[in-house]
């Protein structure tokens, strides 16, 4: 999953044009997109047109309002259409679990509708490893505009001043053994050079995917998510030479010695191009 593409749920003109386009997922989002006087209309528009989905697209994800409100949307949204729950504003394990309770007494088949918990705060950043390990998370997202807020970072260019706490969020997701977590959204949807350099760099801190707020953004998010031609031969090759050793000493093209670590590497990249 390269990308995911956020869609105001109470834009309904737009859920079948964002599920024909390039977005790996449509995102349908019930929270900040959303005013407060549109919450309930958007929920029905959301939950209308889910029901009008007659299969399974594990492309399909609701984000919904924190607390009892989020409860709300997940019990008017769930069904077999829906692949996940975006949880806004988890902070621990307990909400994860409230809200898999939630999903357990609504949805058709036990255990389908996985989480994406969005960690947008100092205590869910610390939180991660827990929140991670908790049921039917398959995913975090970090939502930084909230979280940079709350601890007064300003960024540069180069977005070093996030880097321990994305690193963070990477570490806790393959220590749980999940899925590496979703990039943060780039506001300035215009300035597309820069959000391929933002979006390598994530890449080359373990992310695997990046979340859109724009349409413009998604073939950049794509392509660098997408493993070149290039690499996925080396890779191909070197799979090949390991299994072809049987176990001896490995020499890559350049020479270099491989061990296991390296051929684990080289195998993710293969089940990405896939």
């Amino acid at each position: 999953m390269r990308s995911a593409l956020y869609v105001p749920g109470n834009r309904p003109e737009l859920f079948d044009k964002a599920l024909a386009g390039p977005a790996d997922v449509v995102l349908l989002d019930l929270e900040d997109a959303v005013p407060l006087r549109d919450k309930q209309t958007a929920r029905a528009e959301v939950a209308a047109w889910l029901r009008s989905v007659t299969r399974a697209f594990p492309r399909i994800w609701v984000r919904v309002n924190p607390g009892e409100l989020g409860h709300e949307d997940m019990r008017a949204v769930a069904g077999p259409a829906l692949a996940a729950v975006c949880l806004s504003k988890t902070e621990s394990a307990q909400q994860v679990r409230a809200a898999g309770a939630v999903l357990d007494a609504c949805e058709s088949q036990p255990g389908a509708i996985r989480i994406c918990a969005l960690l947008e705060s100092a205590a869910a950043i610390l939180a991660a490893p827990e929140i991670a390990a908790a049921p039917r998370v398959s995913r975090l997202q970090i939502g930084e505009a909230d979280l940079r807020a709350e601890l007064g970072i300003t960024p540069g260019p180069e977005e070093r001043e996030l880097l321990a706490l994305r690193s963070h969020v990477v570490l806790a997701s393959a220590a749980a053994g999940i899925e590496p977590p979703l990039g943060p959204v780039r506001t300035d949807f215009r300035d597309l050079d820069a959000l391929r350099e933002s979006t390598i760099a994530l890449r080359r801190l373990g992310f695997r995917g990046r979340a859109c707020i724009h349409p413009a953004q998604l073939p950049v998010v794509n392509e660098v998510f997408t493993p070149a031609s290039d690499e996925v031969r080396r890779a191909r090759a070197l799979v090949d030479r390991f299994e072809a050793a049987a176990g001896g000493v490995l020499l890559d093209e350049s020479g270099r010695m491989v061990d296991a670590a390296v051929i684990r590497q080289a195998r993710r990249l293969l089940a990405e191009r896939a």
